[in-house]
């Protein structure tokens, strides 16, 4: 019961200090402490005695072991013991010698035996002759053997010697021992010790706990009125301060106490307290009957006189008891308001955060567009569709007087809508809020929709479509971006009741202005990408050169994100080879397809001159180091930051691959049987490195065999490792009797995810051989009479390929050759034709000068060998090797017989 607070300060102090605070007398903390010492100590002397029983335990067993071995190993050491054994009488000559001893040392027994364990002696005379209780079969075998046993004396801890002969044979056994209680121990003399020390340690806790105990009766004795009147009228000035009412009410439904906030918010009388509370009136039912009713509620709200009140009770007894009941009152009229307020400001808030991190996500017109639809319902509309002009979804900017929108995005909280489908381009009419929109700038607002005549005469069966399915009101927000008018977006609402306010208006704007920055962001995006695309594919080849050694397939995708530097290229040589080149540049855009570019036609101008291919990257290096180095003289600050490249010449005639590579992936093998293998090759540093040599590798390669060359962007990627897409590479291309374009797509669905951040290039080729009866060859003796059998040679062997027409010409491009390298050259000289897409002349010496084509004068009798064969031959020209060099020509064959009709 609490008295009311006119009646606090007149509690007399007797009757405050007769109170018990906590209901426990300090005395009973005292007596908990008190026992807890005593259980402490109990444990302590316990536990000591028990160390100590262990352990004189086992320290008497000890004692016991060694006494029994000392006093019988001594015994059978002893002199005559032996002679004993041998007497016709061993009892009588050994029992009083054992009972001596055994007296003097202070075992239990000494038992001597013979070696079946037929006892000699024992203190018991009753039980000599009879067998030893004990295991004796260590003994007999020459060692000490100590065990404890249950004998005739009791638990003995015994110990048995061997008795041995000169010879080292067993004559007979000693065995002493003890009794373990007989052992004395120091344990013994320590037990009053530890127990004394236990009794002590309980009289220091009872004296301390007797002290603890008066301390505290005489601190909370020293309580004065004048204290506990002070600490009443604190209670009560903290209670009628705070700005929440507060209402006590007895276990009889009398109100003993309330606050100063609860009489104002609950109207009560200024005698209410200590009446009965369901008679003073004025109290809101609901409101009487929680108070009365004394269950628990919490943040209940209630009614009472024009405000709106949250109430929480709960009971005075935290037992469960019927002592009463508290009630706090708190006064939310305004703070709903506001809460309403704050709500729906929280609201928009969130809903503009989650448009600044969902909505341009991706450098995409379309899916942006999407991304705003797809924000804005349910939370602000209930249908949302974005239309834009088409010139914006390919980069560019509206241009033009008609009002063509393409629709690229719907959404909202049906999929049976009655909007304009996805993909339909809409020309709206001038009266439309969408055209007005998409005209003026300005944001269009349709309250009501089934009176929109404006809006209605765009398709009067459509729009009435959309009024009859629950659509009332529209907002029409022009998608605007640094000065330009890209689209509108159009907010529907249905199921909302109201139409769109000033407020909505706002809000969309805002939106709406988010997601246009982001449209025009992916535009330009789309603009740039389309250009570098457009740039880097008219740097790549568009149609690979016709050629006999190699079947070649080839795939080229740009990266997402942005083009690169990856490119290939097939470029044919004379003598029917093929060289395959792939390269990277390291970056993207419009600057790394450039470079690509440039390299690529450097590796063009560097193959006419027939170089090998470590010789050719070796130009190339030095063509990027001037590259960069001029870039940077320049100040551009562009220069090429990386480049790889792997060149590659393929002989048809001798199925030889020759390779070199700089920092490029060495190429994947597949070979005729769907084997995967990929050579070792020396790998050379990157382009514009520079100080250190390229090596070539030779790889004789099976008819059949496909050369898979590729770019880094193919096998590396974020998600996995490196080694991870060598092994995807080779599943991908281990299969039999599969053609290169078969291939290529097998490889790029097994390595490539959906949308590659890197360029990929990839180059297959299968390997062909020039049949051996397209191949003539012959070496050629050093004498110019020679000339005049290789003319005879020829003529053969173009009337044994049907090239008969082609006859005159060989000869006389062939003597002026040959006869060329048997004047000039060293030998040996060979002559070699290859027929395939044209007829081939191929002259070998062992010299490396070149010969000059000139043009001589009327006048002069000799110089117009050469001329004759360039005049005569599609093309000349000369390659060297490590033996010398290869004078070429090549001649067009004629064209087939049906063809020249």
């Amino acid at each position: 019961m609490v008295e009311q607070p006119d009646r606090v300060r007149t509690v007399s102090k007797r009757s405050l200090a007769a109170k018990k605070p906590l209901g426990k007398s300090p005395r009973s903390v005292a007596g908990q402490v008190f026992v807890l010492q005593v259980v402490v100590v109990v444990l302590l002397v316990l536990g000591a005695i028990l160390a100590l029983v262990l352990e004189s335990r086992h320290a008497s067993d000890a004692e016991a072991r060694n006494r029994s071995v000392a006093v019988a190993e001594t015994f059978a050491h002893s002199p005559g013991l032996r002679e004993a054994l041998k007497s016709p009488s061993p009892t009588a000559v050994l029992q009083p010698l054992t009972e001596e001893t055994r007296q003097q040392a202070g075992v239990d027994f000494i038992v001597v035996m013979d070696t079946h364990g037929i006892r000699y002696t024992h203190p018991l005379p009753d039980r000599i002759g009879k067998q030893f209780v004990g295991t004796i079969g260590p003994s007999l075998a020459g060692r000490i053997y100590t065990e404890s046993v249950h004998g005739p004396l009791g638990h003995e801890v015994q110990a048995v010697v061997p008795v041995k002969a000169p010879d080292g044979s067993v004559v007979g056994l000693v065995s002493a021992g003890l009794k373990v209680k007989n052992v004395a121990s120091a344990g013994n003399r320590q037990l009053p010790v530890i127990l004394g020390t236990g009794a002590a340690a309980l009289a220091v806790a009872t004296t301390g706990t007797a002290l603890v105990a008066r301390r505290l009766k005489r601190q909370t004795r020293g309580l004065g009125p004048a204290e506990m009147t002070r600490m009443y009228e604190h209670h009560n000035a903290v209670l009628h301060a705070v700005r929440e009412g507060v209402v006590i009410v007895g276990e009889d439904k009398r109100l003993l106490l309330a606050n100063d906030e609860a009489r104002e918010l609950l109207g009560l009388p200024a005698d209410a307290e200590g009446r009965y509370l369901g008679g003073l009136g004025g109290l809101n039912p609901d409101t009487e009957e929680l108070l009365l009713s004394g269950r628990v509620a919490t943040d209940e709200v209630h009614r009472a006189t024009g405000r709106l009140l949250v109430v929480n009770q709960r009971p005075t007894d935290r037992h469960g008891g019927s002592m009463g009941t508290v009630a706090t009152i708190r006064d939310s009229t305004e703070l709903l308001a506001l809460a309403g307020k704050a709500e729906v400001t929280g609201n928009r808030l969130a809903l503009l955060y989650e448009a600044g991190i969902g909505i341009g996500t991706s450098l995409d017109v379309v899916r942006t567009a999407e991304e705003l639809a797809g924000l804005a319902v349910p939370g602000f509309a209930d249908f949302v569709t974005v239309d834009l002009a088409d010139p914006v979804l390919h980069g560019d900017e509206p241009t033009g007087t008609r009002l063509d929108l393409r629709r690229v995005a719907v959404n909202g909280i049906q999929e049976d809508h009655p909007f304009y489908p996805r993909g339909k381009l809409i020309d709206f009419v001038p009266s439309t809020p969408q055209a007005q929109g998409f005209g003026s700038g300005r944001s269009q607002v349709v309250p009501d929709l089934s009176v929109a005549h404006g809006w209605q005469a765009q398709d009067p069966e459509w729009t009435r479509r959309i009024v009859d399915h629950g659509v009332h009101s529209l907002l029409t927000i022009p998608v605007t971006a640094r000065g330009i008018i890209l689209g509108v977006a159009n907010f529907w609402r249905s199921r909302k009741p109201g139409p769109f306010d000033d407020g909505d208006r706002s809000l969309g704007e805002e939106l709406v202005a988010r997601a246009a920055v982001s449209i025009d962001n992916a535009r330009r995006y789309t603009r740039e990408h389309a250009m570098a695309v457009t740039l880097q594919r008219s740097l790549l080849p568009r149609a690979l050169p016709e050629q006999s050694a190699l079947d070649v397939a080839h795939r080229y995708l740009p990266a997402q994100s942005g083009v690169s530097g990856d490119w290939f290229d097939v470029i044919p040589l004379p003598g029917s080879r093929v060289a395959l080149v792939v390269g990277d540049v390291v970056g993207h855009g419009l600057h790394a397809a450039a470079t690509m570019g440039r390299l690529r036609t450097a590796v063009h101008n560097f193959s006419t001159l027939d170089l090998p291919p470590d010789e050719l990257l070796g130009h190339l290096d030095e063509l990027v180091n001037r590259i960069d180095q001029e870039e940077s003289d320049g100040g551009t600050g562009t220069g090429v930051t990386g480049a790889t490249c792997l060149y590659a010449i393929y002989d048809p005639v001798s199925q030889l691959c020759t390779v070199a590579t700089a920092g490029h992936p060495a190429p994947a093998l597949v070979g005729p049987d769907g084997s995967v293998f990929f050579p070792e090759l020396p790998v050379g540093p990157p382009l514009g490195v520079g100080g250190m040599p390229f090596e070539t590798a030779q790889l004789h390669l099976a008819e059949g065999t496909q050369i898979v060359l590729y770019t880094d962007g193919l096998i590396e990627e974020r998600t996995r490792d490196f080694d991870v897409g060598m092994e995807l590479l080779r599943e991908a291309l281990s299969h039999r009797d599969r053609q290169p374009e078969e291939n290529c797509r097998a490889v790029l669905d097994a390595l490539l995810p959906d949308r590659p951040q890197d360029d990929v290039a990839l180059l297959i080729a299968k390997t062909r051989v020039l049949d051996a009866d397209r191949i003539a060859e012959r070496e050629v003796p050093s004498d110019p009479a020679a000339v005049a059998d290789v003319r005879a040679w020829i003529s053969a062997t173009l009337d044994e390929w049907g090239l008969a027409d082609l006859t005159f010409g060989t000869e006389l491009v062939l003597s002026e050759l040959v006869t060329n390298a048997i004047r000039y050259g060293s030998p040996p000289v060979r002559v070699r034709l290859l027929r395939d897409r044209s007829l081939i002349c191929e002259v070998t010496d062992g010299s490396s000068t070149s010969p000059h084509l000139k043009y001589a004068a009327t006048t002069d009798e000799g110089g117009r060998g050469l001329f004759l064969v360039a005049q005569l031959t599609e093309r000349w020209g000369t390659r060297y090797t490590s033996q010398g060099k290869i004078i070429w020509a090549e001649q067009p064959l004629p064209a087939p017989a049906e063809a020249r009709v």
